[in-house]
């Protein structure tokens, strides 16, 4: 026997169905997930099936959640499949939409190498990518050369079809000549994997007069096909030719869907959440100055949807391509015909219904794309007519003049007879002024003081009857009694929009506004709008052209309502241009054509051509021609470019209230090459071995090079003759050349100059600078050496300098060698002067050494031969211990300090006298009196207070400080 059902009881509908996914071969350890939930009244239970068979949950592989399934360790082998939850209570059994478990792979590329392909400048080719076996579908890049050096998407003249994976070329340059590899992705729900393909070597041959071509359209993946609904569909279109040809689209047979956006120009149309509305016939057109090419294709689609489901007469209609079949489960069991149901294709018929016929029904329908399903519950009751939950209101205001409508919806099964009465009069539908609907409302029209009253709706069927009862209360009509007047403003602008009313004075009366049919949020204090106090009038703050339009201001009771529009006018900037195209690409100058855009009310005055380049991110003015463009105008030349550089461009509209907002940029275009029109900078040189002259400059920026095939024509010649030497350096980052001849003669003055080149011609010389060739060592040493001590660590060095013409070169300074008697030479010590001096100073030596000393005369090739030697021995140390015993005492201004004497060591040098400094004024400063020799002056550097050195050794000397 079935269980009895509760009202409150309610059969399962799903919240959460599972999806297909697409898990990856060879994972083992992971886990595969699939979602079901479903919302009953009590609880439902689970079950799953895999292609129609109970998946075995007692199995440790599978585990349930809730109601979502949980597979460990998957494998191919045994999991895939269809999988399908059914979800059961006592109301009944529904089933999921069907969701298909897959595994998805991705091999390497064969070993094989590609066959290398040579074509001539100008002309279009492919390069198949022929990838591995894989499943799902693929994504496509690829990269010349090295890894990540991927095409660039927005070069025009390459595109990737992410259809086969090929790469379609469509006007080959000289420097596309590479090694280019084919990259593919496979993308799954947990994990992404890649690889690439074996080198394909393309070699394009120069041509000095690359022969221009009209568009032949070679990617064409427009053929008659079905396209699944709701998903997003991408049609490609690609062309060789020279110019290199553009690609446009646009639809046959009707308006181009505006979900395409701004795809209409481009070798991809996307086509996202394809409905049946986007079927039609498309047509792409390559394009350029050589003529065009048009190719076309007819989208049609395969989609399932219903239109569902009334009473007990249900119909399922599904629509899709090819045309679904339909079939009916009740709880989750085939339904056919027998007995009272009658099942006829989308039709279901049950005749009579009894209890058991309550349960949850599944309409399923399917075609080769795909299974959906529709789900209801049906609860067949008895009842008598009850009031209880849902009475008639017991109080129902209403407006005169106005209407009224009188709810009546007692609980009852089956369903019950209606009608009603006011007092003990019984309304028909014969009345003039209480018609009554089918399903028991009660209409009152123009409604009067004398239409007050008790109106009592009753109910009846065959278990019983019921009744229940309202008063109608006939109130003041509300009306509008100061309509708002149209309006016409500035944009910044504030303007009120005044509203006033009058109602019945025992209701509340409230104010709305909307614009264009949006109601408005008053309650913003930050926003633009603002009611005014204890009236209906709106203003409106700083108004902006989108607050431009149609205001209609409500005022409403309870009861009833009235209402009055007004049209506000914003006058404003201009809108964006439109219809942005770039034609007619020079070396140094484009035409731009537009649209106007809309002029706010207010006649656009002028424009004003904003561009960017990849020298300057920022936006900038252009030089244009005309220089200034008027309002009326659609086209203008832009000047002043350089050639060979990408741009982008903007319009700007202005009119006596401002500039507007600029149009979208323009598609991006390379203008045409020149030849070079500067000269390179910084040139110089010099230095380099024995033989060579180098001549160095700095390398031109990219905004100079003007076109490919850079590079660089230096000219030389040996100064004061008449024939120049040039040479080519091919390369834009060359900076330096080197020139050998064994026998260039050292540190010879060359003039030089340099210009550019490109595959145009080449740019003016720059102007002439002098070069020497390398330098060599100095051939002679200085003479005179003299070497002095000046204490225990330094010695003062004296010669007399070499020529300058003995140098074979330019002098730099000399260098200093020092080394310890009984030490080798090459192991000596070494400073250099920076300067010509003939004299320096050679600090940080020992004490009491003797020192060998030599020096010799350096340039840029190094050094010369080593002048005659010469020896000294440096002084002793000065004595390291304090004076002992100090006192002092004060006297006035005059302080008196005594010590004891300090006798030298034999191995110091004598005393010759002291040195007293302070601390702050009478400030105990004993502490910094210590022995010194007079000479030995780093040692006197020590102390930053004044200080006096007193002469001699007397141990009572007198120290004033004032």
């Amino acid at each position: 026997m079935p269980q009895r059902q509760s009202s409150h009881d309610s059969g399962p509908v799903f919240e959460e169905q599972p999806s297909s996914l697409i898990y990856p071969e060879g994972l083992t350890e992971g886990k595969v997930t699939l979602s079901c939930q479903a919302r009953a009244n009590p609880a439902a239970a689970y079950r799953w099936l895999v292609n129609g068979t109970a998946v075995p949950l007692n199995l440790d592989r599978y585990s349930l959640v809730a109601g979502t399934l949980v597979i460990s360790s998957p494998d191919p082998i045994r999991d895939t499949g269809s999988y399908q939850c059914l979800a059961i209570n006592r109301c009944g059994t529904i089933i999921s939409r069907a969701a298909n478990l897959k595994f998805g792979y991705l091999h390497d590329f064969p070993p094989d190498g590609r066959s290398p392909q040579t074509i001539t400048e100008g002309q279009g080719t492919f390069l198949a990518c022929q990838p591995p076996p894989h499943y799902p579908a693929l994504s496509y890049r690829w990269f010349l050369n090295e890894f990540p050096n991927f095409i660039r998407k927005d070069d025009g003249r390459w595109f990737v079809s992410q259809v086969t994976g090929n790469l379609y070329l469509a006007k080959a340059e000289p420097n596309d000549t590479a090694n280019y590899f084919c990259f593919t992705t496979i993308n799954m729900e947990v994990s992404t994997k890649s690889t690439f393909s074996k080198a394909n070597q393309l070699t394009v041959v120069p041509d000095a007069n690359p022969r221009k071509s009209a568009p032949t359209i070679k990617v064409r993946f427009l053929a008659d096909t079905y396209a699944l609904a709701g998903h997003t569909t991408q049609l490609e279109c690609f062309a060789y030719g020279n110019p290199v040809p553009k690609v446009r689209w646009r639809k046959v047979d009707g308006l181009m869907p505006s979900k395409a956006g701004p795809t209409v120009e481009g070798p991809t149309l996307t086509l996202p959440e394809l409905s049946f509305d986007d079927e039609g016939i498309y047509e792409c057109e390559a394009y350029n100055s050589e003529g065009r090419d048009t190719y076309q294709g007819r989208i049609n689609q395969s989609m399932c949807h219903f239109i569902l489901i009334s009473d007990l007469q249900w119909s399922c209609v599904a629509a899709g391509k090819p045309r679904p079949s339909v079939r009916w489960l009740r709880n989750g069991q085939p339904l056919s015909t027998q007995d009272r149901v009658e099942v006829n294709g989308v039709h279901l018929r049950i005749i009579n219904l009894a209890l058991e016929d309550s349960g949850m029904y599944q309409c399923v329908a399917e075609n080769k794309h795909g299974t959906i399903y529709s789900t209801a519950e049906l609860r067949v009751q008895v009842q008598a007519p009850d009031f209880r939950l849902n009475p008639v209101r017991k109080l129902i205001p209403a407006a005169r003049g106005g209407q009224v409508m009188i709810d009546c919806r007692p609980r009852a099964a089956p369903k019950p007879s209606l009608f009603w009465s006011r007092g003990t009069e019984l309304l028909t539908n014969s009345s003039r002024y209480f018609p009554i609907t089918p399903d028991g409302i009660l209409w009152i029209y123009n409604i009067s003081r004398a239409d007050e009253g008790k109106y009592t709706c009753f109910a009846e069927n065959y278990l019983g009857k019921a009744n229940s009862t309202g008063h109608l209360s006939v109130r003041d009509a509300t009306k509008i009694t100061l309509a708002p007047s149209n309006a016409d403003i500035n944009q910044g602008e504030n303007v009120t929009l005044q509203c006033h009313a009058s109602h019945d004075a025992a209701m509340d009366l409230t104010f709305t506004w909307s614009l264009n049919g949006v109601l408005l949020d008053l309650e913003n204090s930050a926003g633009p709008y603002h009611r005014k106090e204890n009236t209906g009038d709106l203003l409106i703050v700083r108004a902006q052209l989108s607050q431009a339009g149609t205001y209609v201001c409500t005022a409403q009771t309870v009861v009833d309502s009235a209402a009055a529009s007004a049209k506000l006018v914003v006058r404003g900037p201009p809108g964006p241009p439109g219809g942005l195209l770039v034609k007619n690409v020079a070396e140094t100058s484009v035409e731009l054509r537009w649209s106007r855009g809309y002029d706010n009310h207010s006649p656009i005055g002028k424009y004003v051509i904003m561009g960017r380049s990849p020298l300057s991110s920022e936006w900038r003015k252009m030089r244009t021609d005309p220089v200034n463009i008027e309002g009326n105008a659609e086209s203008a030349r832009v000047t002043g470019l350089i050639p060979w550089t990408d741009y982008e461009f903007q319009v700007i509209a202005s009119n006596i209230l401002g500039s507007g907002e600029p149009s979208m940029p323009s598609h991006i275009v390379r203008t045409l090459q020149a030849a070079p029109t500067v000269a390179p900078s910084g040139l110089g040189g010099g230095g380099g071995d024995r033989d060579e002259l180098i001549v160095t400059w700095t390398p031109m920026a990219r905004e100079y090079q003007n076109g490919d095939g850079f590079g660089y024509i230096l000219g030389f010649r040996k100064k004061d003759t008449s024939s120049w030497t040039e040479v080519r350096v091919p390369r834009v980052e060359s900076s330096r050349h080197v020139y050998y001849n064994s026998s260039l003669a050292a540190y010879t003055p060359f003039e030089v100059k340099i210009k550019a080149y490109n595959r145009k011609g080449e740019g003016p010389f720059s102007q002439v600078a002098v070069v020497h060739s390398a330098e060599e060592e100095p051939t002679v040493g200085p003479s005179s050496i003299n070497a002095t001590a000046l204490s225990a660590f330094e010695i003062q060095v004296s010669w007399e300098p070499v020529q300058q013409l003995s140098t074979n070169g330019i002098l730099r300074g000399y260098e200093i060698r020092y080394w310890r008697q009984h030490e080798r030479e090459a192991a000596a010590d070494r400073v250099r002067t920076a300067g010509l001096e003939p004299t320096a100073r050679v600090s940080g030596l020992r004490p009491s050494t003797r020192y060998h000393v030599a020096v010799l005369a350096y340039n840029s090739a190094g050094t010369g031969p080593p002048s005659p030697r010469t020896a000294v021995t440096t002084r002793k140390p000065p004595p390291n211990r304090p004076p002992g015993s100090v006192s002092w005492k004060a006297h006035g201004s005059r302080v008196t300090v005594r010590w004891d004497q300090v006798t030298a060591m034999h191995n110091e040098s004598a005393i010759l006298g002291y040195k007293v400094s302070p601390g702050s004024k009478y400030d105990l400063f004993l502490s910094t009196l210590c022995a010194c020799m007079l000479k030995h002056h780093q040692l006197l550097t020590f102390w930053s207070f004044p200080w006096k050195i007193l002469n001699g050794c007397d141990p009572e000397n007198v120290v004033i400080f004032s």
